[in-house]
């Protein structure tokens, strides 16, 4: 062998060396650093049960989603949202999938189809404040912030003596700094269980002093009944 050629050698194993060492690290959805090579093979040993799972019973809606996130983590767009659909098609109110499929949709860069979709969803989820609720919540989740607070004041106009619907809207603007609007709404929450202390203590540090009682009216139980019993209805 000749010099140049051992050079030549021993530079590309240098070469080599060097882009083991610095192998990006990254973050898996559980939180835990691996480098991309691992990651890759986490992914697809989630992917190999997930579709174990199809196997045994493909009217899993629970799976596809799981699939779908895996797949919009990868940017496989097409993959992932044939994943959530099938979700919803074996759960049509499955508020997870929709609200991914509307964050798949503006990360690929289609504004006008999300429009039009989210919309869709949260027509469907009018049928009740239950899931409008829920579908806000998986708004949220997902950084969706226009379509999270109007979920939640549909919700409210279908129930707005919800207790936990007002104190989810107020918490929502405590979020966003908006001091004014949480105090409207964590004050509603508290005339209607004046019993939440964790509530009253949002209010005392927006500057409104409240009261806890001991016991809760017995017509603040009452009106609880009667809200649980809507929501039960709407469903």
């Amino acid at each position: 062998m000749t010099r140049t050629s051992k050079i030549l050698l021993t530079v590309f194993a240098l070469l080599i060396l060097a882009s083991g060492c610095t192998q990006n690290k990254q973050k898996t959805m559980y939180g835990e650093k691996v480098t991309d090579k691992e990651l890759t093979g986490v992914q697809d040993k989630q992917k190999a049960v997930l579709l174990k799972d199809l196997d045994r019973k493909y009217e899993n809606p629970k799976a596809h989603y799981e699939l779908g996130r895996l797949y919009h983590s990868e940017g496989l767009w097409d993959k992932a949202e044939w994943e959530y659909n099938k979700a919803l098609a074996f759960d049509p109110m499955h508020h997870e999938a929709q609200a991914s499929i509307i964050r798949l949709l503006i990360d690929k860069g289609d504004q006008s189809r999300s429009e039009v979709v989210a919309d869709m969803y949260m027509s469907q989820a009018s049928i009740s404040a239950k899931h409008s609720l829920l579908l806000g919540r998986a708004f949220q989740e997902r950084g969706l912030d226009e379509y999270t607070l109007a979920c939640f004041k549909q919700a409210h106009n279908l129930a707005p003596n919800s207790v936990v619907i007002n104190k989810q809207i107020g918490y929502y603007y405590l979020l966003k700094k908006d001091d004014t609007n949480a105090e409207i709404y964590l004050r509603r929450a508290f005339e209607l269980d004046p019993s939440q202390a964790e509530i009253a203590g949002e209010l005392g540090r927006l500057g409104v002093r409240v009261e806890t009682p001991k016991k809760k009216p017995r017509d603040i139980k009452k009106l609880d009944k009667m809200a649980e019993k809507k929501l039960e209805e709407q469903k």
